[in-house]
């Protein structure tokens, strides 16, 4: 019973990152920032894997300049990477719904910094893990933010194109 309930107690660190995503969603970007500096630094760049990508995926959010938050989706990115290469501990399930949403992050800094090419290439990546994402509101919405992002980049984002997925949702 003791090792049930440790596996469903909560992540004190995700839920405190959580905290400072709805300081940030409610408008308090220069604290949120600021609070999740402090978080970063106290879980180090040799972290939890899932608690390093949750955090900075969500602090590239608060920042204006692109090249900041750029080098903010990338460490995201590398994070994520360390949970579903294979390491010891990493849990691929954990992070596999964040993929797209980091590649999509990672195309739309690219595209602020003119890079388009970086930008597409991260929109291809995008689009095939959003295969995987479920026909839910957050998939869609997902789904939706790479079509977006696809018009944007001049790319029509159909059937042709290598993991296009369509928003398929009875809602």
């Amino acid at each position: 019973m003791v090792e049930r309930q440790e596996q469903t107690a909560p992540d004190a660190v995700l839920t405190r990152i959580g905290q400072v995503v709805m300081l940030h969603h409610g408008g308090d970007r220069e604290e949120a920032r600021s609070r999740f500096l402090d978080l970063w630094a106290e879980i180090g760049e040799d972290g939890d894997p899932l608690h390093r990508c949750t955090l900075a995926h969500y602090l590239a959010d608060t920042h204006d300049d692109p090249a900041d938050e750029l080098a903010w989706d990338l460490r995201a990115l590398s994070a994520a990477e360390e949970l579903t290469d294979g390491r010891p501990g990493g849990d691929p399930g954990s992070v596999r719904g964040f993929l797209p949403s980091l590649h999509l992050n990672l195309a739309a800094d690219y595209d602020k910094l003119g890079r388009a090419e970086a930008a597409r290439s991260h929109l291809r990546r995008a689009r095939s893990a959003a295969r995987a994402l479920a026909d839910d509101g957050y998939g869609a919405g997902v789904r939706s933010a790479i079509s977006r992002l696809a018009l944007r980049l001049g790319e029509d984002g159909g059937p042709g194109d290598e993991g296009w997925s369509p928003v398929v949702s009875g809602r």
